[in-house]
């Protein structure tokens, strides 16, 4: 829960921002002149760095919205009715397709669909074919309640319709895969709604999808900056965030370094899986030490916890409290013919493997013969080797 409301925050921020500036009197002629720069440089800069990220999914993203704030805005109340219809179903729709690339065949063919369905807005919008709007605005259940809604919003019930199903499809998806990428295909989609709801092809419109695009390059950034500093498996820091946190020191500090003991062996006899499974639960079980201590994964089986402004004396009983729940812990996990969905009626130990592990730990302090944070990780790599060698499961200083 707090990773996914951590997902949600910066998206949701943007769009409050977005909501609230039209309303200010003082800033109308600001937003009006430079209303054209925030959309170039959003949607001109955003698909120029989704290409360069090869993100397929985000460049076609960035070009709907582009091509909808544009339609809207020269085709009117003409083509409203095709750009609230096709808006929300390309980006739900969108939000399930497996990232495949710009110019990959696939990525090819999304793009030819794109400006097909372009070129049948355009169509659409000559007043010879008159019917064909008033088909895309006619009731499909004819529900008074729908009808309310719609009036309410101005949106017809054939459009309120695939976006309620396109919410549906991207919060479903944000929850299967609960990333910074998928919530920021919430709010860009909520975005849009507000935008073909509130002022058909004026300021607040261009306003609204225009911040749907920035809040998804925002994500785009958010993501990479994850997969730079983060480490995939554990969810923790990564060995490039480690660095970084180790140039900030100051000059009193302690350092632990952790190991997962008889890992090999667990791998040999358990598989891989079941080797990663058990990483990241020991990872998360160390990201609730106390004192301060920020956990890293160092690399393997392998942990760094730094405790800046502590001393050995400071750390090392956190360090314990974490090594004796480690050790005094049954691990489940998931066997490969557990099925992921709970059965109404669960075998015992059905799918399950009960493992038990546990850890050893070397830490040591700056001091004037560990004067570097690279001198304290070997003196507590060097304590690390003596508690292993005094028989594991035991912290070392």
């Amino acid at each position: 829960m707090t990773r996914a409301l951590a997902c949600l925050l910066p998206g949701g921020a943007l769009l409050m921002v977005a909501t609230m500036l039209p309303s200010i009197t003082t800033l109308q002629d600001s937003l009006t002149a430079y209303l054209p720069v925030y959309f170039y440089v959003v949607f001109g800069g955003g698909i120029l760095l989704a290409w360069r990220f090869d993100r397929g999914r985000l460049v076609l993203a960035l070009l709907i919205l582009a091509l909808a704030d544009r339609a809207l805005l020269y085709l009117g109340p003409v083509g409203f009715s095709a750009v609230a219809l096709l808006l929300p179903l390309d980006l739900g729709v969108l939000s399930w397709l497996s990232e495949r690339g710009v110019l990959t065949p696939r990525g090819r063919v999304k793009l030819m669909l794109l400006l097909l369905q372009l070129l049948a807005v355009v169509i659409i919008s000559y007043p010879a074919l008159g019917s064909v709007t008033a088909w895309l605005n006619h009731p499909i259940f004819e529900s008074p309640v729908l009808q309310a809604v719609g009036r309410a919003v101005g949106l017809p019930e054939p459009a309120l319709l695939v976006f309620a199903l396109a919410f549906l499809l991207v919060t479903v998806r944000f929850m299967l895969h609960p990333t910074t990428l998928e919530s920021g295909s919430i709010w860009a989609l909520i975005a849009a709604f507000l935008a073909v709801a509130t002022d058909l092809g004026g300021l607040r419109s261009t306003i609204y999808l225009t911040t749907a695009g920035l809040i998804l390059v925002v994500s785009l950034l958010e993501t990479s900056h994850s997969m730079a500093y983060g480490d995939d498996l554990t969810g923790l820091p990564g060995r490039r965030a480690l660095n970084e946190a180790l140039v900030k020191l100051g000059n009193h500090y302690a350092i632990a370094m952790v190991d997962l003991d008889h890992f090999k062996r667990f791998n040999d006899a358990h598989g891989h899986d079941v080797g990663d499974q058990l990483l990241r639960l020991v990872g998360s079980r160390l990201a609730r030490v106390g004192g301060g201590g920020k956990v890293f994964r160092y690399g393997g089986e392998e942990f760094a916890v730094l405790f800046p402004g502590k001393s050995v004396q400071d750390a090392a009983p956190h360090l314990e409290i974490v090594r004796e729940t480690i050790a005094a812990s049954t691990f489940t996990v998931r066997g490969r013919g557990r099925p992921r969905a709970k059965p109404q009626a669960p075998r015992a130990s059905a799918g399950q493997t009960k493992v038990f592990a546990t850890i050893s730990i070397g830490l040591a302090q700056a001091a004037r013969r560990h004067s570097t944070p690279a001198q304290v990780i070997k003196a507590a790599d060097a304590a690390l080797y003596r508690a292993k060698g005094a028989g594991r499961n035991r912290l070392s200083t």
